[in-house]
């Protein structure tokens, strides 16, 4: 285990961590400037996630202080606890309206063996869900299954100018840690379900330096795209894997209906995607029609049996769509649990309940 106080930088406890061999796995890609008490009030995920879960799953214990000042102590290094409702679970993802988190034990594993990285290209996004999908179906569980569509190829190529193609439709990024004969077991099989499925082209990184290089293309995209205009809004919406590819269409329908470009990237083993568009917060309209756009957005992630958030939280701006995923009942329920943690509402009054749901227009026939 490592025990940490909240301002501890991610990146910086990884590397840490991994100097004795051990293993921190969620790696949210702004781990380089994130916090671990960020992480922690998020439930941040990252691009490892699909094989080792995410934040959640590695806090075993903390140390909170409640609004009236007292001091709350959870868990504990232990592989077994169900002494009375799961508290740490309850304060991970709770976006500081619950208290504040002043330390964190963290779980570790052994550090993988070896790993082994990839980039597949293809002309259209319904070969790279079908990619996704057959790799899952084969019993393979990489470590990372990252997928880029072409705006965000295009961005991240003038951006790095790291080789990346622009003339395709997609792209993913595979990795698999692990023993080494499992490794290259894995990586083949991935390797021919790629080319099966129609890709154009499939990249296996020469060494560990050619490898960061085909990473630093995805965790770079939101820089990328936070270049191309003032304002930059990052969402994100999470689908059943199988929907991956109709998601995609929605989200590109949805941006010729309000003329706004949005780029789609994310972390496709666990259908979790991050439409982004590039705007001007001082063109009034022209948020208007972004504000349309993702409502529009999260309404077709619920059609499609998704989540209106995977990593990102509710805060402030997702507030008024919260009702949709968990109903009355459920905002209700959640009420409840923040009156008895803080009743006088101090702690991020803004954040999680909006003073009243949006009303959904996109129902039943996508838009």
């Amino acid at each position: 285990t490592v025990t940490v106080e909240p301002g501890c930088i991610t990146g910086r406890l990884i590397e840490a961590v991994e100097a004795k061999g051990l293993f921190y796995p969620p790696d949210p890609s702004s781990m380089k400037i994130s916090t671990i008490g960020g992480n922690i009030s998020e439930n941040s995920g990252g691009l490892r996630g699909l094989k080792y879960g995410v934040t959640a799953d590695y806090v075993l214990a903390l140390e909170a202080v409640l609004p009236n000042g007292e001091i709350l102590k959870t868990g504990g290094k232990l592989a077994k606890d169900v002494a009375g409702y799961d508290l740490t679970r309850l304060l991970v993802g709770s976006e500081g309206t619950l208290a504040v988190i002043t330390k964190a034990t963290l779980k570790l594993i052994p550090l993988p063996e070896t790993k082994q990285t990839m980039l597949a290209h293809f002309s259209d996004l319904d070969g790279a869900a079908r990619t996704v999908s057959r790799i899952i179906e084969s019993r393979i569980i990489p470590v990372t299954l990252e997928f880029m569509d072409k705006k965000t190829i295009e961005v991240v190529e003038a951006y790095a100018n790291i080789g990346l193609p622009t003339d395709v439709g997609a792209l993913l990024l595979l990795e698999q840690d692990g023993p080494s004969e499992v490794v290259h077991r894995d990586i083949e099989a991935m390797h021919a379900i790629c080319l099966a499925e129609g890709a154009s082209f499939v990249e296996v990184a020469r060494d560990e330096l050619h490898a960061e290089t085909l990473r630093y293309a995805r965790r770079t995209a939101l820089s990328a795209l936070a270049r191309l205009r003032p304002t930059t809004i990052l969402e994100d919406a999470t689908v059943p894997r199988s929907e991956i590819a109709e998601m995609v269409r929605r989200i590109e329908a949805i941006g010729r209906k309000y003329r706004i470009e949005i780029a789609t990237f994310g972390h496709a083993g666990d259908g979790n995607l991050h439409p982004t568009v590039a705007t001007d917060a001082r063109d009034h309209e022209e948020m208007e029609r972004v504000e349309a756009a993702f409502a529009d957005i999260f309404a077709a992630a619920l059609e499609l049996g998704g989540t209106i958030t995977g990593e990102h939280g509710v805060g402030a701006m997702k507030a008024p769509y919260l009702e949709w995923k968990l109903g009355a009942s459920g905002i209700d329920v959640m009420k409840g649990i923040k009156l008895a943690f803080d009743p006088y509402g101090i702690m991020n009054p803004q954040k999680m309940f909006a003073k009243a749901a949006k009303k959904r227009l996109v129902q039943g026939g996508g838009v």
